[in-house]
């Protein structure tokens, strides 16, 4: 079982890992959204320290997804999926914001379209671009998709959530040198064969995180730790826990302490 840890953070990039920290719980497990037109009824209450996941598969929601988006997205939504060129894509999109938009509007009580997005201050530069917000702060929430499949986190503080497919093994070699130099090292003694999927375990780690800050890649993704390993580190004052999804694919969840 992965558990779920918290530590102390390097101050920059250095040689060795973090010392390992308290273990609480993990992993994580998503639940299948089910399509429109079934009703979300009786989701239970956020509870502290445990973010809600949802997991849609675009297979199972593309066509109500395509039918009631003009019902449920607002007016930027629609437009946005139509920049999409690949038909996949496009699929994938509507699917995950549509989902979105529902599982806010159960927990607030609200018609789906009926709920307002906006988004806080970048952390970094304080301009308007941070993380996706609802304007009374009820509630947090984050959002990953990658072709296919999408994962939503609903929570009680900020969380942050990515979902990726293993990459190749070129992929791999080529970005390993924007890891933490600890992880590029885990990364190098492991057989070729495994780092895909260690590469993937610290990459949505690391976005996951980021997410939940509001910075996304704007920040450094070397300057934070979050390992390769079974065992994710956690930023100091944040729950780093991976997220059980189907194969091929690995995903994590980032929530502020």
């Amino acid at each position: 079982m992965i558990e779920l840890v918290t530590t102390i953070p390097p101050d920059g990039p250095r040689a060795g890992p973090p010392p390992p920290g308290r273990p609480l719980a993990g992993p994580v497990p998503a639940d299948p959204l089910p399509p429109l037109p079934h009703p979300l009824t009786g989701l239970p209450g956020i509870r502290p320290a445990r973010p809600r996941l949802w997991l849609v598969e675009t297979d199972a929601h593309r066509d109500s997804a395509v039918r009631y988006a003009s019902l449920v997205l607002d007016a930027d939504e629609l437009l946005r999926s139509e920049e999409f060129r690949r038909p996949a894509d496009r699929a994938t999109y509507l699917c995950a914001h549509v989902g979105l938009r529902r599982l806010l509007g159960a927990h607030l009580g609200l018609a789906p379209r009926g709920v307002t997005m906006g988004r806080a201050p970048c952390p970094c530069c304080g301009e308007p671009h941070g993380r996706p917000v609802l304007p009374d702060g009820r509630l947090h929430f984050s959002l990953s998709h990658c072709e296919g499949l999408s994962l939503i986190a609903v929570a009680g503080t900020p969380v942050g959530v990515d979902i990726e497919r293993v990459p190749a093994p070129h992929t791999v070699a080529e970005a390993a040198e924007v890891l933490h130099p600890a992880e590029a090292a885990e990364l190098a003694a492991l057989a070729p064969g495994l780092r895909p999927a260690a590469f993937a375990r610290v990459w949505t780690r690391k976005e996951a995180y980021l997410k939940g800050l509001g910075v996304g890649l704007g920040a450094d993704p070397a300057a934070d730790y979050v390992g390769s390993g079974a065992l994710p580190a956690a930023p100091a004052g944040w729950l780093l826990a991976d997220v059980t999804v189907p194969d091929g694919h690995h995903a994590a969840v980032a929530l502020r302490a």
